[in-house]
């Protein structure tokens, strides 16, 4: 009733939220960082008319639905904020061995049907969970509740403006190829307005991953009820020595936000690790 009264679309919000409960405090936000300002100076003075041939006061602007997301974006942003003691991890990883079997791997494959890096490092993600399960599940009521299950959210932008957080449901049991499929499916009925209510509540984790705009490191914001966030960075070359050998490699800035309700330093590291390993050897179970 709250948000009828304040014009607030719940959907957008919900959206923004990625599946955490809304109250009327949320509403309230979202409301207040939507609205235009209000006027320094009325247009006429109240009780007056206006001078005759004045030109009429500009009605004041509708807020559109993507300055409504943005607020939605900002309430639950606040909300994390506030409530998660965040902290903060970041590795370099190497990434020339996955690259090159991802080549290989796609060299025989019709260009419909190739594997990009994204699905590559969501399967890393997804596989590394395993092994640091603290990190997968969701703080409700007052608790950590841990998921067997692996939902990771995949940030994605639309194409009107904010971003929406869609979970690939079983990550950690899909192919590669099995993923690819799912990613470009989330993405599409995300930007066409087709999500399912349990696309946008079931996510376990998120990632984001923001380098093919050629950003290299990123601290994100976990999306609560979540308790871990990763974020990935652009590709980039580096040297390196091996065996005495200064050679050409790749590597990927890997960022953990983690949830100190729930882990520390000591689980984010141990998660890096074990995303480090999967980029090391992509053909692993």
């Amino acid at each position: 009733r709250r948000a009828a009264e304040l014009g607030v679309d719940l959907d957008a919000l919900a959206a923004a939220s990625a599946g955490a409960p809304i109250n009327v405090a949320d509403v309230e936000r979202a409301a207040a960082a939507a609205a235009p300002p209000a006027a320094t100076i009325p247009a006429v003075a109240p009780g007056t008319a206006a001078p005759a041939g004045a030109p009429a006061a500009a009605a004041a602007p509708v807020p559109g639905p993507e300055a409504a997301m943005r607020a939605a974006i900002a309430a639950a942003m606040t909300r994390s904020k506030r409530e998660i003691p965040h902290y903060y991890l970041g590795s370099e990883i190497e990434v020339e061995r996955a690259l090159q079997w991802l080549e290989d791997f796609n060299a025989s494959r019709p260009l419909a049907e190739r594997v990009l890096f994204a699905a590559l490092a969501l399967r890393a993600v997804a596989l590394a969970l395993r092994e640091v399960p603290d990190l997968n599940g969701q703080f409700v009521d007052g608790r950590f509740r841990r998921s067997e299950a692996i939902h990771v959210g995949v940030v994605t932008s639309l194409r009107g403006g904010g971003v929406v957080v869609p979970a690939v449901h079983d990550a950690d049991r899909l192919t590669l190829p099995e993923l690819m499929a799912s990613l470009r499916d989330v993405v599409a009925r995300a930007r066409s307005g087709r999500l399912r209510s349990s696309d946008l509540a079931d996510s376990t984790i998120t990632l984001t991953n923001l380098g093919d705009l050629g950003v290299e490191t990123v601290y994100g914001v976990i999306y609560p009820p979540q308790v871990a966030l990763v974020g990935l960075g652009r590709v980039v070359s580096r040297a390196a020595v091996r065996d005495g050998a200064i050679v050409a490699t790749r590597v990927v800035h890997a960022t953990l936000s983690g949830d100190h309700r729930v882990t520390d330093g000591l689980s984010g590291a141990r998660f890096l690790a074990a995303l480090r390993a999967r980029f090391d050897d992509p053909e692993a179970p």
